[in-house]
């Protein structure tokens, strides 16, 4: 009596994972109304994606190295910033408007490019980018000396060209990943994002020393022109309403890869194909976002997180050079590895508990909800499930261990103890850093699916913003109170950070199923 009692159980199950599984394929799908006439039209066996587990992964290491191009220029040339000085004539508070300039303008390009590709795909939009990035490149590895204003608006143009690889990324993921396993996979994306404020300075610092400053934009040339013929060769169109669930191959050079092996087979072996939306997709102005409750509190922590820890990497080789005289420019650039070291950890680890938390919270949940729902719309049953809490439960933990190790370091600047100490609290600070912006960001695609560019474009406005009036005033605040009560408030700052967590989880779900029964979503 025991096999068929069981068996019993595993077809109930299979029912119940089964109808999860149609739920979420059916809450995806673009709210287009031509769209979703002719979805409905075709069998509910239909993937999300034709892509393999494998092709996905490929999919992503790719954007995941064209989004390293969005933070790397402005890192890798912070240990060349005295030889910058020295060459331009120039003081070091002048040089640093370099850094200023990109940060800003890397959080305002994004919120034009975001929208563009939400509506003309995500292929073109990179490669445009990745030239504007590689001709920037050249003309900053050319620019005279005695022309310190042509430094500043190639510095400019530079950051309008590739602050937006973070967004067009997080829209393929969007386009390719379901939410069961779109937290590993933004985990592996914003791997290559963080990872460059980390190698950039170790890399620039190798550079400037040995083979002098022009060098690393010949670098940057070099590597990103390599990027886009990755881009151009192999990554296919994968924006939902041009190429449906991939099965689709929309028309032009620009959405099709000139060698196109990836999704090839399981194209083939798709017995049922997407038709092709009659309409042509619209972009949002991603401005509107920001009237939503959860997305502002959510944009909150993000970008105070990221800002805090910017301010930190962006100020150890400073730092360093005061309090460790004996560092020379390539050992402060290693410096930087042991924060790229907790990022790895971090992104490696978080990723996957964000799919099982995901998981085991959806199945719980589903088991639960398809007995006490009486709406059978898929968007509004999708819009129960508390994605808020499943994306962020682990976050207060990590915010508590950010906020202590942030209070450490400055600390540790300050009463100058072992090079060690601040080293491993650089461990911790990439861990924890890294681990709560995968949980957010991850989160904001969840909330605004089919405008998933666009609202990565809204946290990069926000915490690049953020991260650009902390940079411009951590030196004041250093000189005039020292390293521990400077990063002793920031860390208090960030401790406030649990109240909107809190708030988050307890109203999110209520703002989100409102905002989807009034019909002022757009996409989730």
């Amino acid at each position: 009596m025991v096999l068929p009692f069981q068996s019993v159980n595993a077809m109930l199950e299979a029912k119940s994972n089964n109808a999860a599984l149609e739920t979420s394929i059916s809450a995806d799908q673009p709210q287009d109304p031509s769209v979703s006439t002719r979805l409905d039209r075709q069998p509910r066996n239909v993937p999300y994606s034709v892509y393999t587990k494998a092709e996905k992964w490929t999919l992503v290491g790719m954007v995941a190295v064209a989004g390293l191009f969005s933070p790397l220029p402005a890192n890798i040339y912070f240990p060349a910033i005295p030889t910058l000085a020295a060459v331009f004539d120039k003081s070091i508070e002048d040089i640093n408007l370099t850094v200023t300039i990109y940060l800003a303008m890397q959080g305002c390009s994004p919120m034009l490019w975001g929208p563009l590709s939400d509506r003309y795909g995500r292929r073109p939009l990179f490669l445009i980018c990745l030239l504007i990035l590689v001709g920037s490149c050249v003309g900053l590895a050319l620019c005279p000396t005695s022309a310190f204003w042509l430094l500043l608006l190639l510095r400019a143009v530079q950051s309008g060209g590739c602050a937006s690889m973070i967004a067009l990324g997080a829209g393929l993921i969007g386009d390719i990943a379901t939410g069961d396993e779109r937290g590993g996979f933004f985990g592996w994306f914003n791997l290559g994002p963080m990872l460059a404020p980390c190698i950039g300075p170790a890399l620039g610092g190798v550079l400037s020393e040995h083979l002098g400053w022009r060098s690393i934009f010949w670098f940057l040339t070099i590597f990103s022109a390599a990027c886009f013929a990755m881009i151009l060769f192999f990554l296919p169109e994968t924006m939902r309403a041009l190429a449906g669930n991939g099965s689709l191959s929309p028309g032009g050079l620009l959405w099709r890869p000139l060698t196109p092996i990836i999704g090839r087979a399981s194209s083939a072996q798709c017995t049922t194909q997407e038709e092709k939306p009659s309409s042509k997709p619209t972009s949002t102005n991603p401005f509107k976002l920001l009237i939503y409750p959860d997305i502002i509190l959510t944009l909150t922590y993000t970008g105070i997180v990221y800002a805090v820890n910017y301010t930190i990497t962006s100020t150890i080789s400073s730092s360093y050079t005061a309090t460790y005289p004996y560092l020379s420019e390539t050992l402060i650039g290693i410096c930087y590895l042991s924060t790229g070291v907790g990022m790895v950890l971090g992104s490696t680890i978080t990723g996957k508990l964000l799919d099982q938390d995901y998981a085991r919270i959806k199945r719980r949940h589903c088991g639960i909800a398809t007995s006490d729902t009486g709406d059978d719309s898929s968007s509004i049953e999708e819009s129960k499930f508390p994605i808020e809490y499943a994306r962020l439960r682990m976050i207060p933990v990590l915010l508590v261990v950010f906020v202590a190790s942030v209070v450490g370091w400055g600390w540790s600047i300050q009463a100058k103890a072992n090079i060690s100490v601040p080293l491993v609290l650089q461990v911790i600070l990439g861990y924890t850093s890294i681990s709560i912006l995968n949980a957010t960001m991850t989160l904001m695609i969840d909330l605004i699916k089919q405008q998933s560019s666009g609202v990565i474009a809204c946290t990069n406005l926000v915490r690049c913003s953020l991260a650009a009036i902390l940079v411009s005033l951590i030196d004041k605040a250093t000189q005039a109170i020292g390293y521990g009560w400077t990063y002793t408030i920031l860390g208090g700052l960030c401790s406030l950070l649990l109240v909107c967590i809190y708030v988050e989880i307890r109203k999110g779900p209520k703002w989100r199923i409102n905002r989807v029964k009034s019909h002022h979503t757009v996409g989730g």
